[in-house]
This record gives C-alpha cells, structure tokens and sequence, in this order.
C-alpha cells in the first residue's frame, strides 16, 4: 500500500518535527487548559457566584465552545488575510483580556461573559495553529503530525483538573486564571521566537467580502468536507456532554471527592493511546480505514454502555464505568484527529477560512447537543449513554455520506 507524505514549499523553513509538535500542542493546549483545570473549581465557582443550581455552573465550560464557535469565525479570514502571527498576536491578546474579566467577576453573569471572551481568544491561536499545520502537511501526513500533536496535547486535560485542584488546596479559584495567564505568556514568547510565518505575503489573500462569501459557499457546499464536520460535531457532541458534567457525575453521583482529577486523568489518557496509536498505524493504513473502524468501535460501546446501564438501574460501579468509558474513548480519540484532517484536505490555500468553519460548525452543532443530553441528567447516567449512541451513530451516517462524495482519486488510502 504505497503512500505520499505531501508538504508545501514553506515545509523547507520548518521545525524539527518534535519541537514543531510540541509547540503545536502548547498553542493548542490553551483550549484544554482553558476548560479541564476548571472543572474541580465549578462547585466553588457556582458557590462564590450565586450560581441557581449545578446546571448554571455547567454554563462556565458549555459557553466557552460557543465563544469559540464565534472566533473561529473571525479569525479564519483574519489568518487568511493578516497571517497566521498575527492571528496568534491578537488572539493572545483577547485571551488576556478575557481572563482578567474572569479573575475579577463576582456575578455569574460577568463570569460567562469573561469565559466568552476567553473563548473568542483563544480561537486566534488554535485556528491559527491548525492552518500553519495545514500550511506545511497535507492527506495521512497531516494525520500523522495531528495525531503526534494531539498525543502531546492530550496530556493537558489528563493534568488540567490536577492542576486546578491543587491550586484550590493552596490558593482560591482565581489564581486558576493566573495560571492561564502565565501558560499564555511562556506559549506566545515560544511561538514568537522559533516559529517563522508559514503564509508569505504573496500567498495572503486581501479581505473582501465578495471572496469571503465565495470562499464560504465553496466550503459549506462541499459535501465531504460537511459530512466530516457534522460527524465531528455528534462525536464532540455526545463527548462534551461527559465533559461538562463530568465533576457532577464523579463528584455528586460516585462522591469521588478528590480522586475525580485521578478518574478524569486516567479517561483522557486512554484519548491519549488512541493519538499514539493513529500517528503510528495512520501512514500504514491511512486515516479513512482508521476511521472506519474507529465508527465501529464507537458504536460496539456505546450498545455496550447502555445494556451494563440498564443491568444497573443507570448507575454502574465506579470501576465498571470507568473500565467501559476508557475503551469507548479510545475509538473517540481516533477519531478526533483523522476527521479534522479529511475534513481540511480539499481546502489548500483557504486553510484558515477552511478551519474556522469546520471548527465553528462542529462547535455550533456540538453545544447544543450537550445541553440537551445534559438537560436530562438526574442522577443517572442514562442520557449520557443514550446521547454517546444516538450521537456516533448519526457521525458514522455522516461519515459515509461524506465518503461518497468524495472522489476515488482523493482517497488517500490507495
């Protein structure tokens, strides 16, 4: 099985590959950092703030993927058109900005509109980050140093709630923001001083509204790359649903206490295998049959997952929902990195554009879908695994409506 690894010319002035993935990851790890080093200090937070219920302080890690969804959206052209520096500039800069709101909130209301704001931010360099990648790497290549880079990422969230607990023990919620602003600050000097533009000015394309209404028609019409979005929206979907209720399920149902950054850690871990394992197998392979088995894999545990909540009135063991969720969540990690890339290949030069909307739609279309699985949870677990089957189902339908509409010569498994 012959494969291609494709680069563009700028690939020349790059990075060796490990401090280019390393660096890729921090920039991108904001996100994680941003959301899993919350999630001990939600009860705390909700307390401080008046918060009217459990559900409310759910809002701190759900808004800020809505806050993304909108600066993906600005700062896909802005790339485009300013470079991929000078989106990670002001990016920075906002996230900043946002941070401190959240630092000094002392309403709920003030708080959210912090964490938009950090959200909107923090688009600027994952936005940015994803189009250098794409800028240097394109097909299973692409895969392989997303997979590398989510490998290295996901050590974020496994460490995050860590983190933010360990913080709580010695310090109050907001020095979990100044946290934020030093990671900032170190990832930005790095960037800065290592990583040269991957978007020559030649190459840039000057703003104007008439391309960007083109350039968007051309994306949102392109039915592989949709197809792909919308599955990465069900799969995070059905994911960000365990996520914001995660301190609430570990917490409040299986009173975990203080083990719950230990529980969150190992499950991310099990993400962190799946990226290993792509960025070994996906050149082997390729990323369309990984994904294919992954959408099986998905769909064996979730049928799984329900028939042991079922046996168990929706409220298994500890050990057993752990056990179950670990291997669930490695099919999930697979997929994670190998959509994003099928979903970019046939975008070239408007990768910014290209990552603003897919992210943004995935983002959209996720949100809701974990407020209404959230909506539902009273001391069960049945909307959990209700939502992970409904939802990576409706993905591997997306999926094969994506795959045929793309082209046999794009296939780059062959």
């Amino acid at each position: 099985m012959q494969q291609q690894e494709s680069v563009s010319p700028v690939a020349k002035k790059r990075l060796g590959l490990v401090e280019f993935v390393a660096l890729m990851a921090t920039m991108t790890s904001l996100v994680a950092l941003s959301i899993d080093a919350m999630l001990p200090a939600l009860d705390a937070i909700g307390e401080a703030l008046h918060a009217n219920d459990a559900s409310e302080a759910h809002l701190i890690v759900t808004l800020f993927f809505a806050g993304m969804a909108v600066g993906q959206l600005f700062f896909g052209p802005f790339a485009d058109t300013r470079g991929r520096r000078a989106a990670i500039l002001l990016g920075l800069t906002i996230f900043v900005v946002g941070t401190l709101i959240c630092m000094s909130a002392q309403t709920m209301t003030t708080m959210l509109i912090g964490r938009v704001v950090q959200a909107f931010g923090v688009s600027g360099p994952r936005i940015a980050a994803m189009a250098i990648i794409r800028d240097l790497y394109v097909g299973d290549a692409m895969a392989r140093v997303m997979s590398f880079i989510m490998m290295v990422f996901i050590l974020v969230p496994m460490l995050a709630p860590i983190v933010g607990q360990t913080v709580l023990l010695f310090f109050s919620w907001p020095h979990i923001f100044s946290l934020f602003l030093i990671v900032a600050f170190l990832a930005g000097t790095w960037f800065f001083t290592r990583q040269s533009e991957t978007l020559p000015r030649q190459r840039r394309q000057r703003f104007s509204f008439t391309r960007f209404l083109s350039s968007s028609k051309y994306i949102l019409t392109h039915a592989s790359v949709m197809g792909y979005t919308l599955a990465m929206g069900c799969i995070f979907g059905a994911f960000l649903a365990y996520l914001s209720a995660s301190q609430t399920i570990f917490q409040g149902y299986y009173q975990a206490g203080k083990l719950f950054p230990f529980i969150f850690a190992t499950l991310a871990f099990s993400i962190g295998i799946a990226s290993f394992f792509n960025g070994q197998m996906v050149m082997r392979f390729g990323m369309r049959t990984l994904c294919r088995v992954a959408l099986v894999g998905v769909t064996v545990f979730a049928v799984i997952f329900n028939f042991i909540l079922l046996s168990y009135a929706g409220l298994p063991p500890l050990w057993l929902t752990v056990m179950i969720m670990f291997t669930g969540f490695f099919f999930v990690g697979i997929l994670f990195g190998n959509l994003n890339a099928m979903a970019m290949q046939p975008l070239g030069d408007m990768a910014g554009l290209g990552a603003a909307i897919i992210g943004s739609l995935s983002s959209l279309f996720s949100v809701p879908i974990a407020l209404f699985v959230d909506s539902f949870l009273n001391g069960t677990l049945y909307p959990i695994g209700l939502g992970f089957l409904v939802f990576f189902v409706l993905a591997g339908i997306c999926v094969r409506m994506a795959e045929r509409a793309t082209p046999c010569s794009a296939n780059t498994d062959t």
